[in-house]
């Protein structure tokens, strides 16, 4: 990648997310209309300790240079998830940052929420089927997800990929199109970024499956409501599927599975 061009996917990517942003996501009143959606470049600039000037500058793409200290107040003030982060950083030039572990879009509140909702399997996603967080139901339901490194929690990935979770997935060879499909939609506003190309370069190497799929170019945004489980332990599980988004115009979504009957309730794990 060029200078020039990846000076140019910097500012797109900075605006994107400056502009999936809202005034109260950052605590900032609504302040009457707003002719864009999002934040607006100089309150991006204020809540991150930058010039404007400056800022504007680096989000038009000019020829300037970011330290990684300032790097990692946009990331905060833009709510980046780590593996928006480590994309930042690479567009920007600057030494790639360690993986987190702890991601930046998951607030305290909506960590409560996932313990609360305890025993319902609870997972955070990004559009990329990363996966973000989920609490202790939803790490025994696919069998300890807490082993797996951080950076390869990628749902698709591992449903693709890893034969434990296919084997949890009775129903997998049906449901994954339709996963692969809403994949692909979601894609159309990420096609010039890394971490979304290398993710399909890895996937069609890896996996006969997902490359037959892909090549159908079949896009989707239906979601899947009801997913079959087969646990080792207690065997078949039904679940209905709720989703909610964390934010207008977020590409963050939290899923959560609710029995669909009186048996996969009773066989959900209790914990202390």
């Amino acid at each position: 990648m060029t200078v020039a061009v990846q000076r140019h996917e910097l500012a797109s990517f900075l605006r994107s997310r400056r502009e999936r942003i809202t005034p109260e996501q950052v605590g900032l009143p609504q302040g009457g209309r707003r002719r864009t959606p999002g934040l607006r470049r100089e309150e991006v600039a204020q809540l991150a300790g930058v010039g404007v000037t400056w800022y504007t500058w680096l989000e038009q793409g000019r020829d300037i240079n970011a330290s990684e200290q300032v790097l990692e107040a946009i990331s905060r003030t833009l709510r980046l998830d780590p593996y928006e982060h480590t994309h930042l950083f690479t567009l920007a030039g600057a030494p790639e940052p360690a993986i987190q572990s702890e991601c930046r879009v998951i607030t305290p509140a909506m960590q409560t929420m996932l313990t609360q909702l305890e025993p319902l399997p609870v997972a955070v996603r990004n559009a990329r089927c990363d996966l973000l967080t989920y609490n202790r139901s939803y790490n025994w339901l696919m069998g300890d997800v807490d082993a797996i490194p951080f950076e390869e929690r990628n749902t698709l990935l591992q449903c693709l990929t890893n034969p434990d979770w296919r084997r949890r997935l009775p129903d997998w060879e049906i449901n994954l199109p339709r996963v692969i499909a809403g994949f692909r939609a979601a894609m159309a506003e990420h096609l010039t970024e890394p971490a979304w190309k290398c993710l399909v370069k890895r996937l069609r190497e890896e996996s006969p499956f997902f490359q037959q799929v892909w090549d159908q170019h079949d896009v989707s945004s239906e979601r899947i409501l009801t997913k079959r489980f087969l646990h080792p332990e207690v065997g078949m599980l039904r679940f209905n599927f709720a989703y909610l988004y964390l934010g207008r115009r977020s590409e963050i979504v939290m899923t959560t599975y609710t029995p669909a009957d009186e048996d996969t309730a009773g066989k959900l794990p209790m914990f202390s």
